[in-house]
């Protein structure tokens, strides 16, 4: 069989991370069970392709990366052609975008936007844990968690038990694997590092696998969070959005990269029936790209982007935006879409919505009672 590097790619670099903490310390089993999908677009996911903005400077900025095929939404944005699963939600109030925003990170390096944008810090390497992690301890939600994938993502790191659902790692020496634990650890107390290997050196061999496409992954996931005593939280790990060169517009890499996450809404939408009802799916990625192409028709790492959302526990399809517009004048440094909300907002608010916990105590708990907006009412269902 002919494998190219992008189908290898796809098998081997879109993972999915899994984290059971279903029962509430206090109170009842949750009825209907919500569950949140997160999206990690590494790379740098340009905003302006995704959902562009019918504005003529966009003409002037992007002359190779235009796209003649779009599909609109409202009188001022459309979706990228790609995303045909986001838009036919869209005209059943099941699609939202939130544009010009992302995480208070300006400095345009990789790794350390990943990190922040997954502690959800305002520096990196500051945190151990990771956003969601501390919003599911905050709302008192435990059990071990499962990923496809060693170490656990920081995104999700907050409680010591999470597990891991399908590591090819089981071939390894325990030595290996424990050295490889230690290092993803790196700060946690002995007595806790010590029941992560005990959870993960204890694996039943029914929960090893091996590489699976994204395609199949994305079903599988549908099937595991309609178990209503199953995982609500899943996260999805996709690389390949740092387009510097022949960044294409309808065809071209980032067009691969959208139908990608098209994908898995597409498979989570039709494989969830009705839980897709009770289903939250987010964005997230470490920042945008420069509004202007460069040299070699891709774009450099910028600053604002948008969250693409779907699922029926938004309140209904729109693009919520403080739009700062493209002049040269409001760009950040003169190249850079201006992000005008934080992206911790969008995420502390959904959080509250699908845990059903207070926005204040997410807030304090999570992001240090730092200034971020309750967006609950404007975006998601009470």
């Amino acid at each position: 069989m002919n494998c190219t590097r992008r189908s290898f790619l796809k098998g081997s670099l879109a993972t999915i991370f899994f984290s059971n903490f279903n029962i509430p310390l206090h109170g009842s089993i949750q009825s209907p069970k919500k569950n949140i999908v997160i999206i990690s677009l590494r790379g740098g996911m340009d905003g302006l392709a995704a959902v562009p903005i019918s504005d003529p400077l966009i003409n002037k900025y992007r002359s190779e990366l235009i796209l003649n095929e779009k599909l609109k939404i409202d009188s001022d944005f459309s979706l990228h052609p790609k995303l045909k699963t986001l838009h036919s939600l869209w005209s059943k109030n099941l699609a939202s975008v939130v544009h010009a925003t992302n995480i208070p990170y300006t400095n345009r390096s990789h790794f350390d936007g990943q990190n922040i944008m997954q502690t959800g810090s305002l520096k990196a390497y500051t945190q151990k844990t990771g956003w969601l992690g501390r919003g599911m301890k905050s709302a008192g939600l435990y059990e071990s968690g499962l990923a496809l994938s060693l170490p656990m993502p920081l995104l999700l790191r907050g409680i010591e038990k999470n597990n891991n659902y399908y590591p090819t790692w089981m071939s390894l020496p325990k030595r290996e694997i424990i050295e490889i634990i230690t290092r993803a650890y790196d700060g946690v107390d002995r007595d806790k590092l010590q029941e992560i290997y005990n959870v993960i050196l204890n694996r039943p061999l029914t929960m090893q696998g091996g590489d699976e496409s994204l395609d199949s992954l994305s079903k599988r996931t549908a099937s595991i969070l309609k178990d209503p005593l199953g995982p609500k939280v899943a996260v999805f790990d996709l690389e390949g959005f740092d387009t510097h060169t022949a960044q294409g517009n309808e065809s071209g890499e980032h067009a691969e990269n959208l139908q990608d996450i098209d994908l898995i809404i597409k498979n989570l939408f039709e494989g969830l029936g009705s839980d897709f009802n009770n289903t939250l799916i987010m964005t997230l990625t470490e920042f945008g790209r420069t509004v202007e192409q460069n040299g070699g028709n891709g774009t450099e790492h910028g600053y604002g982007s948008a969250i693409l959302m779907a699922g029926g526990i938004l309140k209904k399809s729109q693009v919520y935006t403080d739009w700062p517009g493209l002049n040269k004048s409001n760009l950040f440094e003169g190249r850079d879409l201006l992000s005008t909300i934080d992206a911790r907002s969008v995420y502390a608010s959904a959080m509250s919505s699908v845990f059903n916990t207070d926005f204040e105590k997410i807030k304090r708990d999570v992001f240090w009672n730092e200034d971020v907006t309750n967006l609950s009412s404007q975006l998601f269902k009470s």
